[in-house]
């Protein structure tokens, strides 16, 4: 049977894929560390329990209908709230729109925006956005950063793609790498659209930036900065995405919100209108009346940041002493989010069965079979095969595990030549 053109073209979730093999070796007895996929074991990073117990209490309220489709009022004003108090952010709550989780909301962004043949200008790695330029017949222009930058992308690698761009896409901290834009890094981005912007004429789109900032609440030593924070004309230009998925392991609660300027928040309410993807009612009361105690939310953040903080720190300190032993990896200092970027660099080496370790998948499978420790190649997120950097992501396993996995890695890298 035919199918449409988009349909046949699509090209499945690397890391998803990974992800399933992994579960299916783990249906069969195998012992594996699961740091691929960017979710949270509910058993070693259960969501608050005030929130579980609000969402209980407004399920049994009756909260079972449909929501309005930009969100029910007392959510958007804790959102409100929310950007004002913890970003300095002021928006109306015309503004803001809710919907289940952040990926509705950063398609809606790219169908509101992007007409096909438009360009799209975004880094690599980072997640998904070729996947959505594809969706949204976009011309994407994918710019390779590198580790001396913390793979967040420059105002002067960027610069030569704007003219004409319809849509910049940011992420902030940074999924795969958990690495975040310094002040100046993010200014003179900002600097370079403002400069972009004025060149256009009136019957000309704008260049719009998209900025991810799902991380923002799990950061660091680092202060998370944002376009409109440090250059406030681009409140105009500027569609934040963020939500309550990432900050509060609430991956499967699916409670997103977008904000931005109102004519372009509008139209991605009709087009999420359609599709019909909001954020569960009952889900929206209890994160409206929970999002409101922010000592309670602090405190939370508090403790669940230090215990994601350790496991990072762990594995981070593990590869460095991995690499004072002569192995040939390396790791980038987490900042934030639930990622650590390391780089295992044995493409090109031999197993003790002969079979040559052609990219970084054949590499990554290795270490699964051998190390029983799986990680996704940069590749899943827009750089070349034969890059020797992956994403290792803590949400799905704990200290312990990572503690038992280092000797692991550290004996079946030893048996390659």
């Amino acid at each position: 049977m035919n199918v449409s053109v988009l349909a046949n073209t699509l090209i499945g979730s690397e890391i998803i894929k990974i992800g399933n093999e992994v579960n299916d070796m783990k249906r069969k007895g195998a012992q594996i560390a699961n740091l691929t996929i960017g979710d949270f074991d509910s058993s070693i990073f259960p969501i608050p329990k005030p929130l579980e117990e609000a969402i209980v209490k407004a399920y049994r309220e009756g909260h079972t209908n449909y929501p309005p489709a930009d969100g029910i009022l007392p959510l958007r004003e804790t959102v409100v709230e929310i950007l004002k108090d913890r970003y300095e952010l002021e928006y109306g709550l015309n503004e803001i729109l809710i919907a289940g989780g952040s990926r509705p909301l950063i398609y809606a962004t790219y169908l509101a925006l992007i007409d096909p043949g438009d360009t799209v200008i975004y880094p690599a790695p980072s997640w998904n956005n070729n996947h959505y330029c594809h969706l949204s017949a976009a011309k994407g222009i994918a710019i390779e950063t590198t580790v001396e930058n913390n793979f967040m992308p420059t105002a002067a690698q960027l610069k030569p793609h704007l003219k004409g761009a319809t849509l910049l896409a940011l992420c902030s901290p940074l999924n795969p790498t958990g690495t975040m834009f310094t002040q100046q890094q993010l200014e003179e981005i900002c600097d370079i659209v403002i400069e972009e912007n004025k060149s256009r004429k009136a019957d000309e789109k704008p260049l719009y930036i998209m900025y991810d900032q799902i991380y923002s609440l799990l950061t660091f030593d680092k202060e998370h900065v944002n376009p409109v924070g440090l250059r406030p004309e681009l409140k105009d230009y500027t569609i934040y995405i963020d939500g309550i998925s990432k900050c509060l392991a609430a991956t499967g609660v699916r409670v997103g919100w977008a904000f931005g300027p109102e004519n372009v928040i509008g139209k991605m309410k009709s087009l999420l209108g359609h599709i019909g993807a909001w954020a569960p009612k009952a889900e929206q009361v209890a994160v409206a009346d929970y999002f409101k105690n922010k000592i309670l939310v602090d405190e939370f953040l508090s403790s669940f940041k230090a215990q994601v903080q350790a496991s990072l720190d762990e594995l981070y300190k593990g590869f460095q002493q991995l690499k004072s032993e002569g192995f040939a990896v390396d790791a980038v200092i987490p900042m934030g989010a639930i990622y650590l970027t390391l780089k295992i660099d044995y493409i090109g080496k031999t197993t003790p069965s002969g079979d040559l370790l052609k990219n970084s998948a054949d590499v990554n499978f290795y270490l699964i079979k051998e190390a029983q420790a799986a990680i996704v190649p940069f590749s899943a997120f827009g750089n070349d095969e034969n890059m020797p950097w992956f994403r290792a992501s803590i949400g799905g396993c704990s200290l312990q595990d990572i503690k038992d996995m280092l000797p692991r890695i550290a004996t079946a890298l030893s048996k390659l030549k």
